[in-house]
């Protein structure tokens, strides 16, 4: 099934494949608690992320074969709401509280004492027991058996650590948009931009967004640069704090301009202070290798399969590739600050709810996959699950945040809807794609 998906997706585009993939709507049971310090959590939002694309298109490396456990609920994107007899017992949480989870499974969650020295410091993305513990392996929940995943009315456990609680005044399209803001902000910390850098992006679905808004919010850069394929893309990018907007194709000439370098056979003398990937192919990393000046640094943040690269300019102009994944704690003004916190301080200030662009029951999450994999092209950034919504048409934004090209391009969707069968017939109160 994971080579029928790939083949289809290539074929296709991606998103295709979830017809002929591993994935299934299936009734399940609600996942049993783990210990006294978890919760179960009722999800209302869940988001399709580009990791989730990447495996059900099965173009995931096989990195991490032993880092997930079959079958997972997919959804690591989530806002949800708090239920459970234990919430009686707990001091700090209560019965219809609102969350967002920041799923990854690091030593806490998985009851290991002492925790790893990565867990110790707060880096819980570098954490070093994922595959251990009372838990099944599972870099995150939505990657592993035990826990379930936010593509679920079934709902899904969550531990303490890793819920936060959501403030009155974000909304939940604001609130699901936390998580992939936190590796933007995550990635942008570790860029370590400087007042007066130059500095490029390239992609701009939900984390190039993220990551131009986070840049905007949290550094001071001389000149923001960047690469958008699409025109909501450009757009938005503009509008978030952008300097300068250009096709990814023009990126390089844009960067080239600003810092007044030469081009020499496809590579700058000079560049771009820091390059932040949002993309993560082979074609992306090399792209930001061309444009980056010597001794710059590019950050990774869109999630790289098996690339061929020619690493020689990074050799040459002694250029740092860092790896940006996930979150945990960083530290703002000499102070240890969870990253989710900052997260939700760059979704409220500048808006990110209006990602958000269709919201679709579970009952339908073929098409919504598609619409996700092509968001781009059909004028749209995130893509959600309602775990709320009976099966019926999704729900598109329509309000002064979305374009008149996003809104008829939603309506041709529908349309196009009515045409197909719904392979995905069977559904219940605990319905979950696995």
């Amino acid at each position: 099934r994971y080579a029928a998906s790939r083949v289809i997706s290539a074929l296709g585009g991606s998103g295709r494949g979830a017809a002929v993939g591993p994935l299934r709507l299936v009734d399940v049971d609600t996942p049993e608690l783990p210990g006294p310090d978890w919760y179960f959590i009722v999800p209302s939002l869940a988001g399709i992320c580009g990791s989730d694309l990447s495996t059900i298109d099965g173009r995931s490396s096989r990195y991490f074969e032993d880092l997930v456990s079959f079958p997972f609920i997919p959804g690591h994107e989530v806002v949800g709401t708090v239920k459970g007899s234990n919430v009686e017992e707990s001091g700090d949480l209560s019965e219809g509280d609102r969350v967002v989870i920041e799923p990854v499974l690091g030593c806490i969650p998985r009851g290991i004492v002492p925790p790893c020295s990565s867990c110790t410091e707060g880096r819980t993305g570098g954490c070093e027991r994922v595959a251990f513990g009372h838990l099944r392996p599972g870099l995150q929940i939505g990657f592993c058996r035990d826990t379930g995943g936010g593509w679920s009315t079934a709902g899904l456990v969550a531990h303490r650590s890793q819920l936060h609680l959501v403030p009155d005044d974000l909304d939940d399209e604001s609130a699901v948009l936390v998580e992939p803001t936190a590796c933007a902000v995550h990635a942008t910390l570790a860029a370590g931009i400087e007042p007066g850098m130059t500095v490029a992006i390239l992609g701009a679905g939900t984390l190039g967004l993220a990551t131009i808004a986070a840049v905007r919010h949290l550094t001071s850069p001389a000149t923001l640069l960047a690469g958008a394929k699409h025109e909501l893309q450009r757009e938005l990018a503009a509008e978030l704090g952008a300097d300068v907007v250009v096709t990814p194709q023009q990126l390089p000439r844009a960067v080239r301009r600003q810092s007044r370098s030469l081009n020499a056979s496809g590579h700058l003398t000079g560049g771009a202070d820091v390059v932040i990937d949002c993309v993560g192919s082979g074609e992306s990393i090399a792209d930001a290798l061309s444009m980056v000046r010597p001794r710059g640094r590019v950050v990774l943040l869109g999630m790289p399969g098996r690339v061929h690269v020619d690493l020689s300019s990074l050799w040459h102009r002694e250029v740092q590739l860092v790896g940006a994944y996930a979150y945990g704690t960083e530290v703002i003004d000499g102070r240890p600050t969870s990253t989710f916190d900052i997260a939700m301080d760059v979704v409220r200030s500048r808006r990110l709810g209006r990602l958000v662009s269709a919201r679709y029951p579970l009952e339908r999450f073929e098409e919504a996959i598609s619409h996700a994999g092509e968001a781009g092209r059909r004028g749209a950034v995130k893509i959600v699950f309602d775990l709320n919504r009976a099966a019926r048409p999704p729900l598109d934004r329509s309000d002064s945040d979305r374009s008149d090209s996003d809104r008829s391009d939603s309506d041709r969707s529908d349309s196009d809807r009515s045409d197909r069968s719904d392979r995905s017939s069977k559904s219940s109160s605990k319905g979950s794609s696995e």
